[in-house]
């Protein structure tokens, strides 16, 4: 008699924080990085570290600039395609949040190589090659090495005209915010990885997690639109904060009009809430007014990590039916106007109601 086949290793088992979750806290990343000077800076180098922007971009000439970025975690998810897809939609998605259009990936593979097979590692790989696919670029080399944890991403390039980039610092007193995708991804990772999520909350999960930002190319040619960036692992609040801080401004957000993904809020009330959620909100969260009574679970779901994520647009409010109809038109039909930007009468800041 044959033996059974092993049980697949899943993948989530391996990670101490799945997705955009394992990013470095913010206030120990801020405590890194206080004394970096950032090196040479040329005057080519139009977007460098000084407003954490989602890419760096280089002025190649009159006409284009050079968007460069890279992205990598380990796994969100247990199946290794849908973990190569959603990695490589999140490493994309930063070239679209500066306006521009990708051109060429290379791929980062670490795995654990006794431990996952390789028809586990190659799927990965396939689904990362997919999404690649589907945003008409190809994969062009890359690097591997064997690891502890999976993990998996892109460094992406991209180009763009420079009068389009599309900085994070760059929203004006004025402006409303719009926001393309509902946001919990957090929240759903943390029931799948105790296995509390059920199969349309999984379809969700991978549906919002490998939809690509595309709306960022079409909306940077509106000149309505001011400021640009992807909500990723420091959740709504810290993305929204670095828009404020970058543009010397306070961000308001009505959090009623701001998108959940459907079961969010309940699962995050049962329980279900990851850690990057708590040490986003240690953090930054002094930098942060929530109205009287606001409730924990609303905290938890405000500093969600998001993997993959929508775009957060900074738009004069004539041309907020025309972003609005850019985001319908490419698929994002729950992109929503979720506050506005005003002027600091201080410091900048993030003001929730």
């Amino acid at each position: 008699m044959n033996a059974p086949d092993p049980v697949p290793v899943r993948l989530t088992s391996f990670s101490h924080g799945g997705g955009c979750g394992c990013k470095i806290a913010p206030g120990v990343l801020a405590e890194i990085l206080k004394n970096s000077g950032g090196g040479f800076i040329p005057k080519e180098l139009m977007v460098g570290i000084e407003t954490a922007d989602d890419a760096a971009v280089y002025r190649l000439n009159d006409t284009q600039a050079l968007i460069a970025t890279t992205d990598f975690f380990m796994p969100i998810v247990d199946d290794p395609y849908d973990f190569g897809r959603i990695a490589a939609t999140n490493a994309i998605s930063d070239v679209y949040a500066m306006g521009g259009r990708p051109i060429m990936a290379l791929a980062l593979v670490a795995m654990p190589i006794d431990k996952l097979s390789v028809e586990q590692i190659g799927a990965v790989v396939r689904g990362g090659e997919s999404i690649c696919r589907e945003a008409g670029i190809p994969i062009a080399g890359g690097h591997t090495i064997d690891s502890v944890e999976p993990i998996y991403g892109l460094v992406v390039m991209g180009l763009v005209h420079p009068d389009k980039v599309r900085r994070n610092a760059d929203a004006k007193a004025g402006d409303v915010l719009v926001l393309g995708k509902p946001i919990g991804v957090g929240v759903l990772s943390a029931a799948l990885k105790k296995n509390a999520l059920d199969t349309a909350g999984y379809k969700r999960l991978v549906e919002t997690t490998t939809r690509l930002n595309t709306p960022g190319m079409a909306l940077a040619d509106m000149p309505g639109v001011h400021a640009i960036t992807d909500v990723t692992g420091f959740g709504l609040a810290g993305h929204a904060l670095e828009m404020a801080r970058g543009a010397r401004c306070e961000l308001h957000l009505d959090w009623a009009k701001v998108p959940l993904l459907e079961g969010v809020r309940d699962l995050a009330a049962a329980g279900f809430v990851t850690g990057a959620s708590g040490r986003n909100w240690a953090g930054y969260g002094a930098e942060v007014r929530l109205p009287a009574g606001f409730a924990e679970v609303d905290r938890a779901l405000l500093t969600d990590p998001q993997t993959s994520g929508g775009l957060l647009v900074a738009c004069e409010p004539r041309a907020l039916p025309e972003v609005l109809a850019v985001f319908r038109r490419h698929g994002f039909e729950g992109a929503a106007c979720i506050g506005e930007v005003r002027a600091a009468p201080g410091a900048s800041g993030l003001v929730v109601g």
